[in-house]
């Protein structure tokens, strides 16, 4: 390469690079003003606190004791109602279970 051949791929990559980095800024200066002229605040979701129970009960747990299983007061629920109330015309939280299918037994050879 000769010197001026230098020179022109010099000055060619010295162009390219600086379209970059005008095309660059241009970009964050578009996206800083987009930021800036933004008229409605973003808004977040947020949890909401509950308030206290009003009516006076306190269920407080029982205490725990260091190597006991955890005590639960009240004591969970059953995810069915139970007889009595079936009967009375209360519906199950789940439909019946399907009857189970088997297929033919494999003769053993």
């Amino acid at each position: 390469m000769t010197s001026n051949e230098r020179k022109r791929v010099a000055r060619r990559d010295f162009v390219l690079a600086a379209m970059a980095i005008v095309a660059g800024l241009t970009v964050t200066g578009a996206s800083l003003l987009q930021l800036t002229l933004w008229t409605e605040p973003q808004r977040f979701a947020q949890a909401q606190t509950t308030q206290p129970d009003q009516s006076g009960e306190t269920t407080a747990p029982a205490e725990s004791k260091p190597g006991d299983a955890r005590p639960t007061t009240p004591s969970p629920q059953p995810a069915r109602p139970d007889a009595n109330a079936q009967k009375k015309g209360a519906k199950p939280a789940l439909p019946p279970a399907p009857a189970e299918k088997f297929a033919p037994s494999v003769d053993a050879k």
